[in-house]
C-alpha cells in the first residue's frame, strides 16, 4: 500500500517550490495565471489540469480538500471520474 502521508508531504513540498518559483518573491500571493504557467512549463501539468487544481484550492481551501483527500483515499479513487 502506498504511504499516503509521505505522498502528501512530497506534494506539499513540491507546491511550495512551485508557488515560490511563480511568485519570484517571498510572498504567498501569486496570480493564478502565473501559477498555471509555471505548473505547465516547469512541472508537466496541462493548462486544464493546472487551472482546475488552482481553482479547487482557491474555492475550497485546505479544510475541505483535506477531507476530500481522506475520503478519496478510503474510496480508493486515485484519478477520479474526470481522469486528469
Amino acid at each position: 500500500m502506498i504511504d499516503q502521508t509521505a505522498l502528501l508531504q512530497s506534494a506539499i513540498s513540491e507546491y511550495d517550490s512551485i508557488v515560490n518559483s511563480a511568485a519570484r518573491q517571498p510572498v504567498r500571493k501569486v496570480a493564478p495565471e502565473q501559477l498555471a504557467r509555471t505548473m505547465c512549463k516547469d512541472h508537466d501539468w496541462t493548462d486544464r489540469g493546472a487551472r482546475t487544481i488552482i481553482s479547487l484550492a482557491n474555492e475550497y481551501g485546505a479544510f475541505m480538500l483535506r477531507n476530500a483527500l481522506a475520503l478519496a483515499i478510503v474510496l480508493d479513487k486515485e484519478d477520479g471520474d474526470l481522469e486528469f
